[in-house]
């Protein structure tokens, strides 16, 4: 006989509501006593800011942590133990408490893949000391007993109690939250009072972070991103005031979850949307013994941060800088062409996950295999010295397009930079060159050209032309950059031009961040609308700024996208697919292409 309880859970599970909607967060729980336990306040405080809570538990190990950063949207580090200071090269001191060793090599390996990969952070507590020692910062063993360097007591102040008595959610000290910081955007400025249980702190941050609170006694209570990303540590524990009618800490949760969502949004976007940077120049490093199949910080692009940013194919530059133009100077040109086409062909031909690709068609054959895509560009027509010849030499390996000069004139045309106004403008050898191009199915890259031979080359093609990286002469007054008539010119003859992450072409004056080069990309859509704009880093090309220094970063590029309300679809042409469509037009042109390349 059925006691109901039975039929009570069916129709509660029946009447769940769909899968999919709300963010996941991750929380790091503690280890005690050989056991991993997380108190509720953690995840009733994800709870009811609407996210999903999922646990990560403690363990000596770091095998799983890749797989365990897909399946979450944002990251809270929860409190606990001490840090080992021998892993920060520290030997320990006096007041140094009881350490976790389950938990410390996890979780700073965590923190950093987290970051690496833009994921929302909340940081909380130890947690907090996780993130600033994971990203360069200090750790205070305990801050009672800790001396400076020369034997001095570290503070000139007396300390106030920050491990309290009172129950964990009443309020102990006041911090003074700093004006214009991201913390101050969510609780205020000014004075705020909270909880406290520590003895460890941060004793200084790295580049990375910046403090944005401290308490009276001059003890730092919050950090957070100097390069405006989703990070947010507080050495406080705001979850303990979950149960409070007026709870004022739940804004750090909504916060995270907002976040959270966001990054989710933009994740699953990339899932859907072919992702190309028209540009880089990684190979300048190939003879440095790089290693394209790892994260190596000697190169901004390489496998592992173009999955942590979700960029799916980029083009790679074979460049030559501008020299003679004598006999022998073109013949070295031509090889030294030939010699860095090879150094892609071998580099990247050994690298599991990543293939060659010389169509449109191939990257998303690539995309659909979850395989990353890599085409071949020349930057200065200079590599074809003075025989046409050598430009069907380059389509069959699969050249995509040559940027037809550099920074100097050269036999095809003049330069935006270091011109003599060799030709004013296109040369008649450059109009053979482009129409040779045309017929070859050869995109003509105008990123370099001076502005006679901008409009001449407009004029002598009969396909879309690009520029594969450029930015806005409006907003920033340099000659390498398209003004607006240029913009307008380009797109009339249905080109694209690649905002640049090259930080002089983004501000005059300044650091330049990924503010100005949204900036760019706004100006450039207003201009020549949304039909006609991409991206094209300049990465390895002195190309990165802050908030997009690498391509691992690129993800923030879609937020920033997401937030100026630019849909889907608007996103979709943004990442590549304008670019794409000249190349399948120019490529589609080509009689020559279609017997060499023929299915």
């Amino acid at each position: 006989m059925s006691c109901g309880w039975f039929e009570k859970y069916k129709e509660s599970a029946d009447s769940l509501p769909k899968a999919g909607k709300k963010p996941v967060v991750g929380i790091t729980a503690n280890y005690v006593e050989a056991d991993s336990r997380l108190a509720e306040a953690y995840y009733e405080s994800v709870r009811k800011a609407g996210g999903v809570a999922v646990i990560f538990p403690p363990s000596a190990g770091i095998e799983d942590i890749e797989d365990f950063l897909l399946s979450v949207d944002a990251l809270v580090f929860s409190g606990g133990g001490d840090i080992n200071p021998l892993l920060l090269g520290e030997e320990p001191e006096r007041g140094l408490g009881g350490v976790c060793a389950k938990r410390d090599v996890q979780e700073l390996v965590l923190m950093r893949r987290a970051i690496d990969k833009q994921l929302p952070v909340l940081a909380i507590c130890r947690g907090m000391q996780v993130m600033a020692a994971a990203t360069g910062g200090t750790l205070i063993q305990d801050i009672y007993s800790s001396l400076d360097k020369d034997g001095r007591p570290r503070f000139d102040t007396p300390l106030l109690k920050h491990s309290q008595n009172l129950e964990r959610d009443c309020v102990s000290h006041t911090i003074d939250i700093a004006p214009s910081t991201l913390l101050a955007s969510i609780l205020g400025e000014g004075r705020f009072a909270v909880n406290s249980f520590h003895h460890q702190a941060v004793g200084s941050v790295g580049e990375a972070l910046r403090v944005s609170a401290k308490s009276p006694d001059g003890i730092i209570e919050a950090i957070e991103s100097n390069e405006g990303k989703s990070l947010l540590g507080v050495q406080w524990h705001p979850e303990c005031f979950h149960k409070s009618a007026h709870n004022p800490m739940k804004p750090l949760f909504e916060w995270l979850v907002n976040e959270a969502a966001e990054y989710r949004a933009a994740r699953e976007i990339h899932r859907r949307v072919l992702t190309l940077d028209s540009h880089c120049d990684t190979p300048m490093f190939f003879d440095r013994d790089i290693d394209f199949s790892r994260r190596d910080d000697r190169i901004l692009v390489d496998s592992v941060k173009m999955r942590d940013g979700g960029l799916d194919a980029v083009i790679m530059a074979a460049y030559l800088p501008q020299k003679g133009l004598d006999a022998e100077s073109l013949s070295h040109a031509v090889v030294k062409a030939e010699r860095l086409l090879d150094e892609i062909d071998e580099r990247i031909g050994t690298v599991a996950g990543v293939a060659l690709a010389d169509s449109p068609k191939r990257l998303y054959e690539l995309k659909g295999k979850g395989v990353l895509g890599v085409m071949k560009g020349i930057e200065n027509g200079y590599a074809i010295g003075n025989d046409l010849a050598n430009i069907e030499k380059f389509a069959q390996r699969g050249v995509v397009y040559i940027t037809l000069c550099h920074n100097g004139d050269n036999l095809i045309c003049d330069s935006a930079a270091k011109t003599a106004n060799t030709h004013g403008g296109l040369s008649e050898f450059g109009g053979r060159v482009v129409s040779e191009m045309n017929r070859l199915g050869l995109m003509v890259d105008l990123s370099h050209a001076g502005r006679s031979s901008f409009y001449n080359a407009l004029e002598a093609s009969r396909l879309p032309v690009v520029c594969s990286h450029a930015s806005c002469r409006a907003l920033c007054d340099h000659p390498r950059n398209l003004d607006d008539d240029q913009m307008r010119a380009l797109r009339d003859v249905g080109g694209v031009m690649q905002i640049t992450l090259y930080p002089g072409f983004l501000r005059k004056e300044g650091v330049a961040t990924i503010d100005d080069a949204v900036n760019h990309l706004n100006h450039a859509v207003d201009v020549m609308g949304i039909d006609h704009v991409g991206l094209g880093t300049d990465f390895d090309g002195d190309g990165g700024v802050t908030g997009l220094a690498h391509a691992g970063e690129l993800l923030n590029f879609t937020r920033r996208l997401l937030q100026c309300r630019y849909s889907e679809d608007d996103i979709r042409l943004l990442w590549g697919g304008n670019f794409l469509r000249v190349m399948n037009e120019v490529q589609a042109a080509s009689e020559w292409r279609k017997g060499k390349f023929s299915d």
